[in-house]
C-alpha cells in the first residue's frame, strides 16, 4: 500500500504510552542507508538506550512537558509510517549546537518516512501537522537543521516553503562537514 491509496493512513501525535512504537519507529530510521546524513545518532548508539530513555522521550514528545511535539503518520493497519517532531526554542536559550536562539520558533527534528511510503504526501501531511502545532504555540519562525549532502531532504523543505538561513553548523567528529539551517517565517 501507499501513500496515495485514500485513507491509508492518519496524522496525529504521539501518546506517551507509545513508547515503544517511538523506539521502533527511531531504531528503523537509524538503519536507513540515508541516516549517516540525515541523523545525528547513529543506530548503535540508541540500542544502548534503557526503556526509560525511551519513556521519558516519548512523554516529552507526547506533550506532557509542553516543549515538544510529536506527529506519526500511522497506516491502517496501524504501523507507523513516518514521523517528525518540533522543539520549541525560547529566545535567549542555548540550542543544542551552542548557538543562542534569537526568537521564539519551532525547530524540526527527526524527520522520517519508510522507504515504501515515500515520494508521496505522507512527509507533506506529517510537516503540515507539525507546522500548524507550531505556528498555535505562538513561535515567530520554524526551523530546521539539514546535512549538506543530503540534496533530497533540501528539495522537500524547499517545497514545503524553508529556505536557507545561510547559517551553517559545524559536525562535531566530522572535519569539513557541516549542517544548514533552513528557516520558514511566520505568514
Amino acid at each position: 500500500m501507499t501513500d496515495s491509496t485514500p485513507g491509508a493512513y492518519v496524522v496525529r501525535p504521539i501518546r506517551a504510552d507509545e513508547w515503544p512504537a517511538v523506539k521502533e519507529l527511531r531504531l528503523v530510521s537509524l538503519r536507513d542507508p540515508a541516516a549517516p546524513v540525515a541523523f545525528l545518532e547513529t543506530y548503535e548508539k540508541a540500542l544502548t538506550h534503557p526503556d526509560s530513555f525511551w519513556q521519558e522521550r516519548a512523554a516529552g514528545a507526547a506533550g506532557e512537558f509542553g516543549g515538544a511535539r510529536q506527529f506519526v503518520a500511522e497506516a491502517a493497519d496501524g504501523t507507523w509510517v513516518g514521523s517528525v517532531a518540533v522543539l520549541m526554542e525560547e529566545a535567549g536559550s542555548t540550542d543544542w549546537a551552542g548557538f543562542t536562539v534569537e526568537r521564539n520558533q519551532g525547530h524540526v527534528v527527526g524527520v522520517y518516512v519508510r522507504p515504501e511510503w515515500r515520494g508521496g504526501a505522507v512527509a507533506r501531511a506529517l510537516f503540515d501537522a507539525a507546522l500548524e502545532w507550531a505556528w498555535g504555540r505562538g513561535v515567530e519562525a520554524v526551523r530546521l537543521i539539514v546535512h549538506e549532502d543530503n540534496p533530497r531532504a533540501q528539495g522537500f523543505y524547499r517545497k514545503v516553503g524553508f529556505v536557507p538561513s545561510g547559517k551553517r553548523v559545524p559536525l562535531d567528529g566530522h572535519e569539513g562537514e557541516s549542517e544548514l539551517e533552513f528557516v520558514l517565517e511566520k505568514a
